[in-house]
């Protein structure tokens, strides 16, 4: 199951990369091998903006959940220690400083 979530993980990770750099920008970016920069034409340049936009924003939160849920429950525990979110969160605490050890007071 890791290793089904963790390629499609890749694999959405690579389509953001094509979503993006398929977006309008100052120099008309990758939009111009598609083209010439017709790329709009499919919907409109305004709501292929629009389309682009929610789809960049739609596939990074896929990538963020299935990030998540992949640590919490799919992560292979083969001799490995346990990730913070495994165990609940930082259960550790910092040492107490101790008492310096040297010259004692005069009575």
């Amino acid at each position: 199951m890791f290793t089904f979530f963790s390629i499609v993980i890749i694999l959405l990770a690579a389509l953001v990369i094509v979503v993006v750099l398929t977006q309008q920008s100052k120099g008309s970016g990758l939009t111009a091998t598609f083209g010439g920069g017709n790329v709009g034409s499919m919907f409109g340049t305004r709501r292929t903006a629009d389309f682009l936009a929610k789809s960049t924003w739609v596939l990074a939160a896929a990538i963020a959940i299935l990030t998540i849920l992949v640590n919490g429950f799919f992560l292979p525990s083969g001799g490995g220690a346990e990730s913070i979110i495994q165990k609940g969160g930082p259960t550790q605490q910092a040492p107490a400083t101790p008492a310096p050890s040297g010259s004692q007071p005069a009575k």
